[in-house]
């Protein structure tokens, strides 16, 4: 685990904004202490969920999108420890492993020309370094019987998730993206619109649901793709939801939970859904805030939902008076999965 940054104790009390009569999460968020291996810990822990970051934009850019993901780890870890630690959440049921070091992979890629194709492929290659990490602490988390939560970076890292998922269980897994796109791209070496492509190529992605894409961001080739494989990739689009309200919302929501529920899912938001959200391709036409929590509540209700991936928000792109938003709504959404999973179990 060489590649991980611990929160240390320390870090969480310095971020974390002590009040007088109340207890925020960060004074009850589980952290591994360094002479521990995390294996170990989380074999004895009691705590369901484990959370960690994958601070980077190397994903982002190598698909030719906008930097600035690698800071949301930060962004959203500072507003979830200073939520409320009370009778809807628990600080206790999270483990906050801390961020995958990706000081290195940042650092190489920092003066990559993307108009070069060695320095392309080299980008891409980094992708693909920083996708073995991601895919080994998952399958160590999964394998401890805890559920991830992991905050990106790209949406690169789902393949990893993907991967590690599936090689812990033993079986391929299913999956459903809330999304503007389909990243279903072309395998052309890795990069944050082709993570689903890849998981479903090698065999580690069985049936994928995605939802609410755009209808002019969504190339011909991919529909036709998915065309072909229909049986094992569906989508709804935001216009046919929103715009022509040909579909309902909720409905598509019950299809597509009957579609992947019948083995293990993982649960995909990309912040570039989200109408107005700083995010890498930030959309003035895309769902409210409200609808991806009832989203991700539905889904995350029920029993085969495996993990939450939490991507493409994108702070450095902020309004500088306010700065904190990704933040806050990863925190939200943190808390609306850990609800809805718990109560399941009730």
């Amino acid at each position: 685990m060489e590649q991980l940054i611990r929160l240390s104790e320390e870090k969480l009390l310095q971020i974390t904004a002590s009040r007088k009569g109340e207890t925020k999460f960060g004074e009850r968020i589980v952290t591994v202490p360094d002479d521990v291996s995390v294996d170990d810990f989380l074999r004895n822990s009691d705590a369901k969920f484990v959370l960690f970051g994958v601070p980077e934009d190397i994903g982002v850019r190598a698909n030719f999108g906008r930097a600035g993901t690698a800071s949301a780890y930060n962004n959203a870890l500072k507003s979830l420890v200073n939520i409320q630690h009370n009778r809807y959440a628990k600080g206790y049921d999270l483990i906050v492993l801390g961020n995958i070091d990706t000081t290195i992979y940042q650092e190489k890629s920092k003066n990559l020309n993307l108009d070069n194709k060695e320095d392309l492929k080299e980008l891409r290659n980094i992708v693909s370094q920083i996708d073995k990490e991601v895919a080994h602490l998952i399958s160590i988390i999964v394998k401890n019987n805890k559920i991830p939560i992991v905050i990106g970076g790209g949406h690169n890292n789902s393949y990893g998730i993907i991967k590690g998922t599936a090689l812990a269980k033993a079986y391929p897994i299913n999956t459903i993206n809330f999304d503007a796109h389909t990243d279903f791209r072309a395998l052309e070496g890795r990069h944050s619109g082709n993570g689903f492509s890849y998981a479903y190529e090698e065999g580690f992605l069985n049936k994928y649901f995605i939802f609410g894409i755009h209808e002019n961001y969504t190339s011909k080739g991919v529909l036709q793709c998915i065309k072909e494989n229909q049986s094992r990739i569906k989508y709804n689009t935001y216009e046919q939801i929103t715009v022509r309200k040909e579909k309902s919302f909720s409905e598509e929501l019950d299809f597509a939970l009957e579609f992947i529920s019948d083995t293990d899912f993982g649960i995909e938001i990309d912040l570039d859904s989200v109408e107005n959200l700083p995010s890498s391709a930030m959309t003035l036409s895309g769902f409210s805030i409200e609808k991806v929590r009832r989203f991700l509540h539905v889904l995350a209700s029920d029993s085969k939902a495996c993990y939450l991936h939490i991507c493409e928000g994108a702070p450095e792109l902020s309004d500088e008076k306010n700065p904190n938003l990704v933040g806050k709504l990863i925190a939200y959404l943190i808390t609306d999965f850990m609800k809805a999973k718990l109560s399941s179990e009730d």
